[in-house]
């Protein structure tokens, strides 16, 4: 029976793995190999911490056999106490990377789709508020984001806006997101003080894999446009907007938000393979079209799941029955503590 690689011997080969120029054409295996070798790194790190810690304490173990002097055996001693208190965390804290390294891993990204339910343009001035809240979030936690779609209304709100986190945590973080949220606000063009009340569904889903879908050159038929703003006027007169029809289906995408057509065929290319995979779960009754359903609703008001009371400057999570405050700051990205108490509560039901 072949002996195992210790980490240090496996950490060598990846990175001779790594090294390989042909590996940049196979991009998610280097994402794997990557992902590897930074779990490795704070493997080794930690080992050769203890490794050192050991090492001194068998020095002062051998310290108190052979000295005479019974101040320095004391010094030796008490020293060792303090390391082993140390080795022992170190060694606790390494079992707790290796338990959550073989726990099974969340969604690599996660798209994100937020439209203005009831209340029109106030609507979506709202949904663009829950876009700019996760987008500071995003950025807080070092995600990386693109937008895939967008439909922004003349004023700066958006009628839909579809975009993509990725990075470690955003699964966890943003997947008790999806629901109707609710705004109790006075609108800027209230002129008797009216508090009003308006809507927006947000749908937080993992990214389809490439692995899990496949599109064949010969099922789509690329066009191009010249891109549009707010009203429909044109702003670019190059036609840098793509749309994309997936022939066998009939679906279509669009998009127009970057300035050439290369990363808008990109773009659309993401936002046809997810609602290809979308379309395929809702076929199939699986969960992940359920998920979407169960989350959205149908934008009423009374499909709450959370509220922001502005003049109360109060938030309402009303699957937990609680409430936070400060929504200047929760609206700025600060939702580090909701995600955390969402995650507590949530799961233990």
């Amino acid at each position: 029976m072949a002996q195992a690689l210790s980490h240090q011997e496996e950490y060598d080969k990846l990175l001779n793995q790594l090294s390989d120029p042909e590996l940049i054409s196979d991009w998610e295996k280097f994402e794997i190999l990557n992902k590897r070798k930074s779990y490795l790194e704070k493997l080794i790190e930690i080992e050769t911490q203890i490794r050192e810690i050991g090492n001194k304490i068998e020095e002062n173990r051998l310290i108190t056999m052979s000295e005479e002097d019974p101040e320095l055996t004391s010094l030796a001693e008490t020293e060792n106490d303090q390391l082993k208190t140390q080795k022992e965390a170190l060694e606790h804290g390494l079992q707790d990377i290796v338990k959550s390294e073989s726990k099974p891993a969340g969604p690599d990204a996660i798209v994100v789709e937020i439209r203005g339910g009831t209340g029109g343009e106030e609507a979506a001035l709202f949904a663009a508020d829950l876009y700019r809240m996760y987008t500071r979030y995003g950025q807080t936690n070092g995600w990386k984001q693109k937008v895939l779609d967008s439909n922004q209304t003349e004023i700066g709100g958006y009628k839909e806006i579809i975009f993509e986190l990725k990075g470690k945590g955003a699964w966890e973080a943003m997947k008790y997101e999806g629901g109707v949220h609710r705004i109790q606000r006075i609108p800027e063009t209230e002129k008797n003080g009216r508090i009003h009340t308006s809507t927006a569904t947000v749908a937080v889903l993992p990214k389809p894999k490439k692995s899990e879908f496949t599109i064949r050159p010969d099922e789509i038929r690329v066009e191009f446009c010249r891109s549009s703003g707010p009203g429909g006027q044109f702003v670019n007169k190059r036609e840098s907007a793509v749309r994309i029809t997936h022939i066998p289906t009939g679906l279509a995408v669009f998009s127009q938000t970057e300035r050439n057509q290369l990363q808008n065929r990109e773009n659309a290319m993401a936002l046809l393979e997810y609602r290809l995979q979308e379309k395929k779960r809702l076929d199939d009754e699986a969960a992940f079209g359920g998920a979407r359903k169960e989350q959205i609703g149908s934008g009423e008001r009374c499909e709450k799941i959370r509220t922001y009371n502005i003049p109360q400057d109060r938030v309402t999570d009303h699957r937990i029955k609680k409430n936070w405050h400060d929504i200047e700051s929760i609206f700025n990205g600060n939702l580090e503590e909701i995600s955390k108490t969402l995650g507590q509560e949530l799961e233990k039901e």
